[in-house]
């Protein structure tokens, strides 16, 4: 992860990475992300999903964590899913 990135610049890498190796079935864009002691919530640019809440796990990357928050996120949309690639 490049340092100079801001927190929300790090985590729209880590998203498009997600898209790019096929673990989200379409593109996330971060809008903002809002800090609580215990976890971040990303608030996203897209009317499927509006906000991810990311769990702060002491030992895990910040790149772990995302994952398995939009993870988690995404496979709670219910209806079917359209796949759109940035190809």
């Amino acid at each position: 992860m490049t340092p100079d990135l801001t927190l929300e610049g790090q985590v729209q890498v880590i998203l498009n990475e997600m898209l790019a190796a096929e673990l989200v079935p379409f593109a996330l864009n971060v809008g903002k992300i809002t800090k609580a002691e215990t976890h971040y919530t990303i608030h996203f640019y897209d009317s499927r999903i509006r906000t991810a809440q990311v769990d702060l796990v002491k030992g895990q990357s910040l790149a772990e964590m995302v994952r398995t928050a939009v993870l988690y996120r995404v496979g709670k949309i219910s209806g079917p899913l359209t796949v759109i690639y940035a190809r």
